[in-house]
């Protein structure tokens, strides 16, 4: 179903059973999407979330019959955000990607470019954008970004109360008080370029918050998943029933 989010713009909704079929729809749209770009463009961009969600749809994306779906010599992995850990820690979305995905998969790791969270934020925000030019563009495009929703509202890694729309930048590492930590984080001037956005999200503690994203204000300091609004391409949401009980579908 296509709904007008408070952003002005349209985004299309898919309210599925439960957290499984969650994953089952964003892993066979990572499928459509990657068969489209290595079709039209001859290689797949995308920028990975962290999650339980994400997870359980790379795990899906490495198992039969999916991985057999997919060119993956073909992708280029990136990342949406990063915690402030090495690679090596259970914190690290590069880690649990890994796990679930490249290594099933053999995944060449020259075709995964990680965010490099055991440097200072900066320097690793700055670095990440010097990689997305390189890898990308000036001005990079991705084919997917995967994101989800926090019960707060935040996604990859802006939170309430960083002002998400007034980083011109390609890459952040805003201070995150609630944590009291840095994250490192694509910005919204990288996440609206791309050609296809999909955020998931499932459960009773998204419930409130998607119906105020979706039906409230348009406010992202206080819901900074409400900044995300591709000028180009298209945003999907994921859901599960439970979440979307409040927003009318």
């Amino acid at each position: 179903m296509i709904v007008k989010a408070p952003s002005g713009r349209d985004a299309d909704i898919v309210v599925v059973d439960n957290e499984q079929a969650l994953a089952e729809h964003v892993a066979d749209r990572f499928i459509d999407d990657a068969d489209a770009a290595i079709s039209g463009r001859g290689l797949f961009t995308v920028a990975l979330a962290g999650g339980t969600t994400p997870k359980a749809a790379y795990e899906l994306l490495a198992q039969d019959p999916r991985r057999g779906e997919i060119d993956w010599e073909k992708v280029r992995f990136f990342f949406g955000d990063e915690r402030c850990v090495p690679p090596t820690d259970d914190e690290s979305n590069y880690k649990m990607a890994k796990i679930a995905m490249f290594d099933p998969l053999e995944i060449d790791l020259s075709h995964v470019f990680r965010m490099h969270g055991e440097d200072d934020p900066e320097r690793a925000a700055a670095a990440y954008a010097d990689v997305l030019r390189a890898q990308l563009a000036p001005e990079p495009q991705f084919d997917l970004i995967m994101l989800g929703m926090g019960p707060d509202g935040h996604t990859a890694s802006l939170f309430p109360g960083n002002s998400p729309g007034a980083d011109a930048r390609l890459v952040a590492a805003p201070f995150v008080p609630k944590f009291g930590t840095h994250r490192i984080t694509l910005t919204p001037r990288v996440i609206n370029n791309a050609r296809a956005v999909v955020i998931a999200t499932a459960g009773p503690t998204k419930t409130e918050v998607l119906e105020h994203v979706l039906r409230g204000p348009y406010d992202p300091n206080a819901y900074p998943v409400q900044i995300v609004s591709p000028t180009r391409g298209t945003l999907t949401w994921y859901v599960d029933h439970i979440a979307a009980a409040k927003i009318g579908l």
